[in-house]
């Protein structure tokens, strides 16, 4: 289970996230609940967009799921400290950030399929 913290004292800047009226935390048009708050890199480009639609709306391309095989991949970014996860971290955790325990959305794990590859169904 890969995360990345981020030095408080010397952080690093957070990584750009696109997305369509975003707020400081990621949320975006489209999700903006108070757990709406991770970003995702989207595999296709490297960028990170706050959703799917966002990365539809955008990026000019269409979206390619993580396979199973690069879910090490840092690729989610929380949206409260700006720590990133790995795939794997995300998909197996506990629906908060390891780093700040800021909850995460649990009904996103309905749409992992859309990210990532051989996610567990939905439960």
């Amino acid at each position: 289970m890969t995360i990345v913290r981020r030095d408080r004292r010397r952080a690093p800047p957070r990584p750009k996230v696109l997305g369509i009226d975003l707020d400081a935390e990621t949320r975006c048009a489209h999700y903006n609940s108070p757990l709406d708050i991770v970003a995702i890199r989207s595999r296709c480009c490297g960028d990170y967009y706050a959703c799917k639609d966002c990365h539809d709306a955008l990026a000019g391309h269409a979206i390619r799921v993580w396979p199973r095989a690069e879910w090490a991949e840092t690729a989610i970014l929380c949206g409260a400290c700006g720590d990133q996860l790995s795939i794997e971290a995300y998909v197996g955790g506990d629906n908060s950030c390891p780093g700040c325990s800021a909850p995460f959305n649990p009904g996103c794990r309905h749409h992992h399929h859309l990210y990532f590859e051989a996610a567990a169904p939905p439960i």
